[in-house]
């Protein structure tokens, strides 16, 4: 444990400084082994042509997201979800019967820049945000959420173990720094099995720890012109995993695993993330801006393929660890 918490502490003295996740100088990389070459192959096949370049960027050139990420087109997704943010960094906003629930509040750098013009041109009042959950805590992801806590009243959920990780942040090591990322006030705690509700909208949380102590996944019902589908959201996928010590990725291993099970329980069939690096959000958004009546909505893959993509998230963390025996 005392090296996941070595590594945790850095992480998070980069994260609440409101900066994306930056990763830190690696050694130069081994050649892969015939056997890792075989593995993702293995992992290429098994995911189809769909995820071809979710493929490419996890097992062999994955990137963290930055600050000079597009900012997006904000856009309606479903009839009750809409994406704001930026290529790297996407948060959702889910309408209900009693407000708006928001997944996620990127930078507070990024609250003026990105986050209420989004807002704006979405046509969404910033104060009918109800409540935020955040789905781990770095600040790329909570970091606009005391804004919204103290303008609008919004109350935040945090899973108690990343409450623990923002609210007692690492000392800031040597070197220039930013300002710190304010921390919200501690309102309410994301558990797994216990279900969230707002107004007709239930979300169902997920524990995915790994990148994060507390990271969770989401699960929730969506309707894309009247039709019922159910989204998921993997709240603490990597996206450089020099970032995690061993045992935390072995322990994001076991957590994709089990978001397997759970989201093919429920039949999931709506790809949802924070972070859309390894299935660029641009190119679904532009299919969305085209879309003619009858055809498909590009956030709508299947369940079964669905399953292919996590998939593709379990072959490639397995990869990376035989990379790590090497």
């Amino acid at each position: 444990m005392k090296s996941y918490r070595f590594v945790l502490a850095l992480v998070v003295a980069s994260a609440v400084s409101g900066a994306a996740q930056q990763p830190p100088q690696q050694p130069p990389a081994k050649p892969d082994t015939p056997e890792i070459k075989a593995l993702i192959e293995q992992t290429r096949s098994a995911a189809g042509p769909k995820w071809a370049y979710a493929v490419h960027f996890w097992c062999e050139e994955p990137r963290a997201n930055r600050a000079d990420d597009p900012v997006i087109q904000p856009t309606k997704l479903f009839d009750n979800v809409y994406a704001v943010g930026n290529s790297g960094t996407t948060v959702y906003v889910i309408q209900t019967s009693a407000g708006l629930l928001m997944i996620d509040a990127l930078s507070a750098n990024q609250v003026d820049s990105q986050l209420l013009p989004g807002f704006e041109k979405a046509g969404l009042n910033p104060s009918q945000v109800k409540m935020i959950l955040v789905a781990h805590g770095h600040g790329d992801h909570f970091g606009g959420s005391a804004y919204f806590q103290e303008h609008f009243g919004s109350k935040v959920y945090v899973s108690a173990p990343d409450w623990n990780l923002m609210e007692n942040p690492p000392a800031r090591g040597r070197g220039p720094a930013g300002p710190p990322t304010p921390i919200p006030k501690h309102d309410g705690e994301i558990k797994e099995g216990e279900a969230i509700t707002l107004g007709d909208l239930k979300v169902t949380p997920v524990a995915v720890p790994g990148h994060t102590p507390g990271a969770m996944g989401f699960i929730f019902p969506v309707k894309d012109n009247g039709t019922a589908h159910t989204a998921a959201m993997f709240g603490g996928v990597w996206l450089t995993p020099g970032l995690l010590s061993d045992e935390a990725l072995q322990t994001y291993l076991g957590s994709v695993l089990h978001f397997r099970d759970e989201t093919r329980k429920a039949n999931v069939d709506v790809l949802l993330q924070n972070h859309m690096l390894m299935d660029p959000i641009q190119e679904k958004l532009d299919k969305l801006a085209a879309r003619k009546r009858g055809d498909p909505n590009p956030f709508v893959v299947g369940a079964a393929d669905y399953q292919k993509f996590l998939g593709v998230m379990e072959g490639c963390t397995r990869v990376n660890i035989a990379r790590r025996k090497l």
